[in-house]
């Protein structure tokens, strides 16, 4: 498939990835005021990470747009969350929320280039949408990969995380769409926050590329609408040597092995402190050249799932860097929700050079290991 023919679903993703960028910064702004007027606006999923309004809120206004635009017989929606708990009876407060937030957001999908409903949605319209993405992706045909909010933790936290949303046609990532509205302008921020020493910090980017461009893009987020400033060109670093390199893991211990991380990193003579970020903001990092290496080894019983990855490794390609498993391997996108077949672990970093370095580091240093 040439290129070109893509030009309506990229504008329509980064369009629907700003409006559901703005709907995250409402509702994170609200989780940081005091608890008693955000209550029962965070859930526990079975494997306690958190679910807040934003997730089935970015998951709705996303799924709307794209029946809208595409439209919904035959729209395959692959997206990280359902609709079981937010319809029990004890989330109807819970519903009530991501119904306000979504309307609050559909209403201003004009200012976005984007439809907008007729009349606000009613509970059973949102649910529909959220249910809508229950799509397995696979091998064959096309499918919209969503992550409505990737790093709950770090939104609820009040730091970094993604909204992300990639197309995948016959297992391979056709486009991938990164909004990150807490992604500072200054790189010294990603690590400390900036916000003590400096006041108000100029921070909130959407990121995108398409496949076999050669291009990726970064646009700011601002309030209340559409950029009209030009999308400026994203490279990644040239940093080859990994003495100079920055490295970025996750945050979270369960997710990653930084034992193994940190002595990898040291036996390739890596002297800086590692970047630890929430979600494919990482892959950001990399993409915009803030950083050189990211680096994923979960635990065995850990198995990666595609919206975690596909619109991060094709910004990343298309900026110039390289993504693989630890074997040296493409990710595979046609398996399903997971990325079956994954050698170890993921290593993107930003050319071919330092990528030959790190594999071969992997290879000497697993040996060794006992992960």
């Amino acid at each position: 498939m040439a290129v070109e023919s893509l030009e309506t679903e990229m504008d329509t993703a980064v369009r629907v990835v700003h409006l559901a960028s703005s709907l995250c910064v409402k509702v994170q702004e609200k989780l940081r005021l005091p608890s008693s007027t955000n209550n029962g606006h965070v859930k526990s999923k079975d494997d306690d990470s958190p679910v807040t309004v934003a997730d089935w809120g970015v998951q709705a206004i996303v799924s709307w747009v794209l029946a809208e635009v595409f439209g919904g017989q035959n729209l395959s929606i692959v997206a990280e969350e359902d609709t079981e708990s937010l319809s029990k009876a004890e989330s109807l407060g819970l519903l009530g929320a991501v119904s306000n937030a979504v309307n609050e957001a559909l209403s201003e999908a004009p200012k976005y280039g984007l439809p907008k409903p007729d009349k606000p949605l009613g509970s059973s319209d949102i649910l529909k949408a959220i249910s809508r993405c229950n799509s397995l992706g696979g091998p064959k045909g096309r499918h919209w990969v969503l992550d409505p909010v990737d790093g709950t933790l770090g939104f609820v936290r009040g730091d970094q995380y993604a909204v992300a949303l990639a197309l995948i046609e016959n297992g391979k990532v056709l486009l991938g769409v990164l909004g990150c509205p807490n992604y500072p302008v200054k790189k010294e921020c990603l690590s400390n926050g900036c916000n003590q020493t400096t006041g108000s910090v100029s921070k909130g980017c959407v990121m995108y590329a398409k496949k076999g461009s050669g291009q990726a893009w970064m646009q700011p987020l601002v309030s209340g609408g559409f950029p009209e400033s030009a999308a400026t060109v994203l490279k990644v670093s040239t940093v080859d040597d990994p003495v100079l390199a920055t490295v970025c893991e996750p945050v979270e211990r369960a997710n990653s092995n930084h034992l193994f991380t940190a002595g990898l990193a040291n036996s390739m003579g890596v002297r800086k402190q590692p970047l630890r970020v929430y979600s494919m903001v990482k892959y950001a990092a990399i993409a915009r050249g803030d950083a050189e290496v990211f680096m994923k080894f979960a635990q065995s019983s850990y198995k990666e799932k595609i919206w975690d990855h596909a619109a991060g490794v094709v910004i990343v390609e298309e900026a110039g860097g390289v993504v693989t498993d630890a074997g040296g391997r493409e990710l595979d996108f046609s398996k399903g929700v997971y990325l079956e077949g994954l050698d170890r672990g993921i290593v993107a970093s930003s050319g071919q050079v330092l990528h030959e370095k790190i594999i071969g580091a992997v290879y000497a240093s697993w040996e060794s290991s006992s992960l």
